[in-house]
């Protein structure tokens, strides 16, 4: 596997997916009043209209701290502090289990790399995810390919407004002809578990989901259940519908590590869907040994393991103390969009998903492109956006693109 030994620092130059990387701009981006969005962006992109970006020339940035060090340097700085003995050995193991994952989505999935991107680093970052989009999507059989892709214990919660919290984590039984209790373990106690259209649950039913997916653990008549490991939540709501609906209170929706905004499959992927299903390809065994349990626990462990600088620690919380309308250079305007800002579990998030895709690329230490690749995902539902905003119809992916464009990268 390359660990690609060029240089860190390189010219950047703009794209059209992002604002410019490795650049420290003139003047501080700020988000045009006004601006609506006109159609929901592709994953991974940033939307094309509705995020009109403003320079107000009165503004100027002080001068940047703080650098980071060369590649070399770091992967000599994570060889030094890493709590593994071996971590280059570690690298070449998660590529050959990640692989593994990889091939069983192919046989099993078709197209949706984003999705697949964010599914695996959220299960080894050991995070949650929500996903949004319209029906027949493949959430669920995505959902189903991740879990046998690890050999773990697969359930599909269908929430309902009359579904109850007992429905979720289990109850207590009483057996008339000994009397006595005994208790029957929900359905959330499987590895993975997918929350099918979560907004149609009533918030006491949301709010029992919040135990199990902070503590990874279920209270049963005075009983503490442990919920096994690993444990991922897949959520999914439809965002065309709302009568019968109820808002994700943000506290839950804060403990998500991502939402994933799924799009339509391209015309010959969706050709490639009816072909596999014609000729029966989706129901073969699968051809790729799946990996164990266990080994995504030592997956886990390896992605606390990726060394991160401190100052990619300080450029994570300048992006969060941005959101907040503070860090080191603030967005002008951006207290008329963002009511709340991203939270200190937002930095732990952004942390974490970039030391997973750092290993996912063969690297034992974090580069800022790592923090900035999955932006959106991280932080789209950590926003709390003013009433002007909604009315504007400001795309939650153009502040965030304006908050990476006003923080000076490393």
């Amino acid at each position: 596997m390359s660990t690609d030994p060029a240089p860190h620092r390189q010219p950047a130059e703009p794209t059209a997916a992002g604002p410019l990387r490795g650049a420290v701009p003139a003047v501080p981006p700020s988000i045009a009043p006004g601006a609506r969005r006109a159609a929901s962006p592709a994953p991974g992109e940033a939307p094309q209209s509705g995020t009109v970006l403003t320079v107000p020339r009165e503004h100027a940035y002080p001068a940047p701290t703080g650098l980071l060090p060369t590649r070399e340097a770091l992967r000599a700085e994570a060889a030094r502090s890493s709590r593994s003995r071996q971590p280059e050995e570690d690298v070449e193991r998660a590529d050959a289990l990640i692989k593994r994952i990889h091939q069983v989505f192919e046989q099993r999935l078709v197209g949706q790399e984003q999705l697949r991107l964010a599914l695996i680093t959220t299960l080894i970052a050991g995070g949650h995810i929500l996903l949004e989009s319209v029906p027949g999507l493949a959430k669920t059989t995505a959902a189903q390919t991740l879990a046998s892709a690890v050999s773990g214990s697969f359930t599909r919660i269908q929430c309902t407004p009359d579904l109850m919290p007992n429905d979720i984590v289990g109850t207590q039984v009483l057996h008339y002809a000994t009397g006595e209790m005994t208790t029957q373990l929900g359905p959330v106690h499987a590895n993975i578990v997918l929350l099918d259209e979560i907004n149609r649950s009533s918030a006491k039913t949301q709010s029992a989901m919040l135990e199990a997916m902070q503590e990874r653990q279920t209270s049963i008549g005075g009983v503490v259940y442990p919920l096994p490991r690993p444990f991922m939540v897949l959520a999914t709501q439809n965002p065309i519908e709302e009568e019968g609906t109820y808002v994700l209170p943000e506290a839950q929706m804060d403990r998500f590590l991502m939402k994933e905004v799924l799009s339509y499959p391209k015309p010959m992927e969706e050709v490639d869907v009816l072909d596999k299903i014609s000729s029966g390809a989706f129901e073969e065994p699968l051809r790729v040994q799946p990996i164990s349990t266990d080994d995504v626990e030592w997956l886990q462990g390896a992605v606390e393991r990726v060394y991160v600088d401190p100052v990619i620690k300080q450029y994570i919380v300048a992006i969060i103390n941005t959101s907040r309308g503070g860090g080191p250079r603030p967005v002008p305007g951006l207290e008329r969009h963002v009511r709340v800002g991203g939270s200190p579990r937002g930095s732990i998030a952004l942390m974490r998903v970039s030391q997973a895709l750092a290993l996912q690329v063969g690297r034992t230490y974090v580069t800022p492109d790592d923090v900035g690749l999955l932006r959106h995902a991280v932080m789209r539902h950590r926003l709390v956006l003013t009433y002007d905003a909604l009315a504007d119809g400001i795309a939650p992916e153009a502040i965030i693109d304006a908050v990476f464009a006003a923080v000076p990268t490393p």
